[in-house]
C-alpha cells in the first residue's frame, strides 16, 4: 500500500471506532500540506463533523491522536488547524517509496493491457505541396506527446496522420514545375523533396500574382481576375484530369509526392516523432462520398435542386453543412467521414483525438455530430485536442509568400544555437566532438520541445529561439543540465566504487528537505493521470521543472559525495537516481532525449 492508502484506510477505520460512521475512501479527503504548517500530508475533517457532533478541531485532534497510536508506522506526530489536520509521515514509509521508485522501471506509469482502451490520435496533417512549417512543428510535438501521455495512463494507442495529398494547392505546385522546373529533382538540385516542391507553389503564387495585376491593368475587376487568370485557369483543369484519372497528370502526381514523402520523414525522423498508420485524402475522399451517399438515402442528409448534398444540423444549434458540391466533388468534410470509416475499419476504435488547430473548432463539432449520425460508435464522444497558434515576434507565417519558419531550417538552427552556447564549456571538459555535437542536438531540440509544450496547448503562443535555449528558468536545457549534474554524480561515486544497495534500509533519519524531495517525486504519478486527463502536456513540464527546482534547493543545501555518514551518503546518492530516473521518464513523455554530459 502506498503512504496516501495507509492514511486513508486508518481515517476510515478512525471515524468509524470514533463515532459510528461507515466513511468511503472518496470522502477521506488528502492534500498536501502548506508550506506554513508542519507536515506532508492533510486530512480534511469537516466531512466527519457532522457525524461527530463536536468542533473541527476536536474532531481533528480526536482522529490524530488515533492514527498515531493505530498507524503508528506512517504517523509520527500531527497538529490541528482549524478543520486540516496536519501529519507528520514516518521516515521508513518515505524511504520505502524511495526504494520503491527506484525499482520499478516506470515509476508512476498504468500498465497496458489487453483489456486496455484504444485511443486513436491524429496529428501533423500536411499538405504535398510545402514542407513542414513552425505550425506542424506545434502540431507533431503536442501529437506525439499527447500520444505518450494518453498511452502511459494505460491505454493503447494507435498514432495516425492524415496527409492532404489532393486538392487545387497539390496541383499548383505540379504545373509550376511543369512550366519551369527544367526536369528538376531532388537529387539534381540538391534540396530535400519537399522544399523543392515547395519552391514550385511559392512560384505558382509569384507568378499568377502578375498576372492577376496585368489583367487589373488592362481594367478587369481584381476578383475576376483572380478566376480568369490563365494559371489559375491550368491549375483547374489539371485538377479535373486528376479526378477523371489522367495517367500523365497521376503519373508526375505521384512522382512529386513521392519526393515530398521523402522529405517528411527526414524531418519527423529529426523531430522524434511518428505514426503508426498514414492515410492518404486520395483515397478517404472516395470512401466519404460513399458513406455520405448511404446518410442520403437513410435520410440523415438531403439534395437542394441543384444537387449538392446537405446536412441540417439547425435541431442541433448549428447550421446546414454543405458535403457534396453539384458537381459531386467532395469537401474536407467528406474526406473526413471517409478517413473515418476506413479508421474504424482497420481499428477497434473507443475513443478518437484530433490534434487540430483552433480555427477548426467548429468543423469538429459538425464532424462529431455527423459521424454520431452515421453510426460510429466513438463520433459522438470524439476529442477535439485544439490548440492555438504559433507566432513570431515579426508576425504571422504565410505559405504562399514563402515567409515560413520551415521546421528543417528551425531545427537546423536550435541545434547550432545549442553548439555555440556551450563551446566554452567543451574546452574545459575535453569533450570530443562527435559527443559535443550529439549533446547540442539533443539540447537544441530539446529546448525546442520544452518551449512549445509547457505552453497551455489552448493558447496561441509566441516563439522565441533565444529564450528557449537559456540554461536558467523553465527551460528544457536547465532541466537537462540538472539530470546532466545528476548523471555526473552517479559517475564519480562510480569511479570511487561507491555501490548504491537496491534497497536501502528503512531505519535511516533523514530531514524535512530530503522527504519533501520524495513527496515530490511521489507525484509524478498523479501528475501523468492529471495530463491524461486533461489532455495537457504542459502539465508534464511543469512538473519537470518544479522537480528540478527542488532537486537543486536540496543539492544546494546538502552535501552528497562529500557526507561522511556512509548509511546517509547511500541515501542521497539513492534520492539523487531517482530524480534522474523521474525527470528522464517525464521528459521522455515529451519527446525530450537527456544528456549524460553537457
Amino acid at each position: 500500500m502506498t503512504i496516501e492508502e495507509k492514511l486513508i484506510a486508518g481515517v476510515q477505520q478512525a471515524v468509524k471506532a470514533l463515532y459510528g460512521l461507515e466513511a468511503t475512501p472518496q470522502q477521506v479527503q488528502l492534500q498536501k500540506t502548506r508550506d506554513e504548517f508542519e507536515g506532508q500530508l492533510t486530512v480534511v475533517v469537516f466531512p466527519f463533523v457532522k457525524a461527530a457532533r463536536k468542533s473541527p478541531e476536536m474532531v481533528g485532534d480526536e482522529i490524530g491522536q488515533y492514527l498515531t497510536q493505530n498507524v503508528a508506522d506512517v504517523v509520527a506526530k500531527y497538529n490541528v488547524v482549524k478543520g486540516f489536520l496536519n501529519l507528520v509521515i514516518s521516515d521508513a514509509p518515505w524511504i520505502a517509496l524511495l526504494n520503491q521508485i527506484n525499482a520499478e522501471e516506470k515509476y508512476g506509469f498504468t500498465p497496458v493491457t489487453e483489456q486496455s482502451p484504444l485511443v486513436m490520435i491524429e496529428y501533423s496533417s500536411p499538405n504535398t505541396n510545402k514542407p513542414l512549417h513552425l505550425g506542424h512543428v506545434r502540431n507533431n510535438l503536442l501529437g506525439s506527446a499527447l500520444a505518450r501521455i494518453v498511452e502511459a495512463n494505460g491505454n493503447k494507442v494507435v498514432k495516425t496522420n492524415i496527409v492532404n495529398d489532393r486538392g487545387i494547392h497539390i496541383c499548383k505546385s505540379m504545373l509550376a514545375w511543369l512550366k519551369w522546373g527544367n526536369g528538376e529533382t531532388p537529387e539534381s538540385s540538391g534540396k530535400k523533396g519537399d522544399h523543392l516542391i515547395g519552391d514550385y507553389y511559392v512560384a505558382f503564387d509569384k507568378h499568377y500574382r502578375e498576372e492577376v495585376k496585368q489583367l487589373v491593368a488592362q481594367g478587369m475587376d481584381e476578383e475576376k481576375a483572380k478566376q480568369e487568370a490563365p494559371l489559375i485557369k491550368e491549375a483547374h483543369e489539371m485538377l479535373v484530369k486528376w479526378e477523371q484519372n489522367d495517367p500523365e497528370v497521376r503519373a508526375l502526381w505521384k512522382k512529386m509526392n513521392e519526393w515530398v514523402y521523402a522529405g517528411f520523414d527526414e524531418t519527423y525522423k529529426m523531430m522524434g516523432v511518428g505514426f503508426d498508420k498514414i492515410y492518404y485524402e486520395s483515397d478517404t475522399y472516395l470512401e466519404g462520398k460513399k458513406k455520405v451517399m448511404e446518410g442520403l438515402e437513410k435520410g440523415f442528409f438531403y439534395r437542394r435542386e441543384d444537387g449538392s448534398v446537405w446536412a441540417d444540423l439547425t435541431a442541433e444549434g448549428l447550421d446546414e453543412k454543405l458535403l457534396l458540391r453539384s458537381d459531386g466533388t467532395s469537401v474536407y468534410m467528406t474526406q473526413d467521414i471517409g478517413t473515418a470509416k476506413l479508421r474504424f475499419q482497420d481499428f477497434p476504435i473507443d475513443k478518437m483525438i484530433y490534434v487540430v488547430g483552433n480555427e477548426q473548432n467548429y468543423h469538429f463539432q459538425v464532424l462529431s455530430i455527423l459521424l454520431d449520425k452515421l453510426g460510429f460508435k466513438w463520433g459522438k464522444d470524439l476529442v477535439h485536442f485544439s490548440y492555438g497558434m504559433v507566432e513570431l515576434p515579426n508576425g504571422k507565417m504565410k505559405s504562399r509568400e514563402g515567409t515560413v519558419v520551415d521546421a528543417d531550417d528551425l531545427m537546423a538552427a536550435m541545434i547550432a544555437d545549442a553548439y555555440e552556447a556551450s563551446k566554452e564549456r567543451v574546452k574545459q571538459t575535453s569533450m570530443p566532438e562527435d559527443e559535443a555535437r550529439e549533446v547540442a542536438r539533443k539540447v537544441g531540440l530539446g529546448a525546442l520541445k520544452y518551449f512549445i509544450l509547457k505552453v497551455d496547448a489552448r493558447k496561441n503562443m509566441l516563439f522565441n529561439p533565444e529564450e528557449s535555449i537559456d540554461f536558467n528558468g523553465n527551460t528544457g536545457p536547465f532541466i537537462q543540465y540538472t539530470y546532466a549534474r545528476i548523471a555526473s554524480i552517479l559517475r564519480k561515486a562510480k569511479e570511487q566504487n561507491i555501490d548504491i544497495p537496491a534497497q536501502l534500509p528503512t531505519s535511516i533519519s533523514i530531514s524535512t528537505k530530503e522527504t519533501e524531495l520524495i513527496q515530490k517525486l511521489n507525484q509524478f504519478g498523479a501528475a501523468i493521470r492529471q495530463a491524461g486527463t486533461d489532455y495537457s502536456p504542459s502539465g508534464i513540464c511543469n512538473y519537470c521543472y518544479e522537480l528540478t527546482k527542488a532537486f537543486n534547493q536540496f543539492y544546494h543545501d546538502f552535501t552528497i559525495l562529500g557526507e561522511e555518514n556512509e548509511e546517509l551518503k547511500l541515501f542521497r546518492l539513492s534520492l539523487a537516481k531517482a530524480v534522474a530516473k523521474v525527470i528522464s521518464l517525464g521528459m521522455g513523455l515529451l519527446g525530450i532525449e537527456m544528456p549524460e554530459r553537457m
